[in-house]
């Protein structure tokens, strides 16, 4: 007989499909199924609602390779993600002027936000690969996540739940206005 480990357990049967790679087997094409495919689909001009469905609409600038959207699932308001627009899983998959654009919209998502929130700080990265904790890696895409001291407080870290004191829409209006103009 072991003993017990006092570890808590969280069931979660319903992710099994998902570690299975059984929701890539499900017949449909892979732009399809790709939520930034949809968006970077939608056309030249910022905010649409047009073929990425509901997160076009939170799309704060379009460059000529790359576009900034809004995370639809934030972890705190104002997290943003640079993603161009071609379909690639890794950064080595970018060509030069892909690298560059992403390099150069990430700089001016941490001069807008900077400029609207005023955040304590930043996370910045990719997640490359599944395993990585990247949701949707097969498309890359780079995370600009706004911090202030104590943004973990009790209701996230007790109660598993996080407030989010501004809609989204409200904070793709603000950034998009805020966006630097181009060089």
């Amino acid at each position: 007989m072991s003993a017990e480990d006092r570890l808590e357990r969280l069931w979660t049967p319903y992710r099994m499909s998902y570690v299975r790679g059984e929701e890539a087997d499900s017949g449909v094409a892979e732009a399809d199924a790709c939520p930034f495919c949809r968006i970077a689909a939608g056309g030249a001009q910022s905010g649409g609602a047009q073929a990425g469905g509901a997160q076009s609409g939170l799309v704060v600038h379009r460059g000529a390779t790359a576009f900034v959207v809004l995370n639809l699932y934030p972890y705190n308001p104002g997290h943003l993600m640079v993603v161009p627009d071609r379909h690639v899983a890794d950064y080595t998959d970018l060509d030069a002027a892909e690298t560059a654009e992403v390099a150069t919209l990430t700089q001016r998502a941490l001069t807008t936000l900077r400029a609207v929130s005023q955040p304590h700080g930043f996370n910045v990265g990719l997640n490359l690969g599944g395993v990585a904790g990247g949701s949707l890696s097969q498309h890359l895409h780079q995370h600009v996540v706004p911090r202030w001291s104590g943004d973990a407080n009790f209701m996230t870290v007790i109660g598993q739940t996080k407030t989010l004191p501004q809609l989204l829409e409200d904070t793709r209006d603000l950034l998009a206005a805020a966006w630097p103009q181009e060089d």
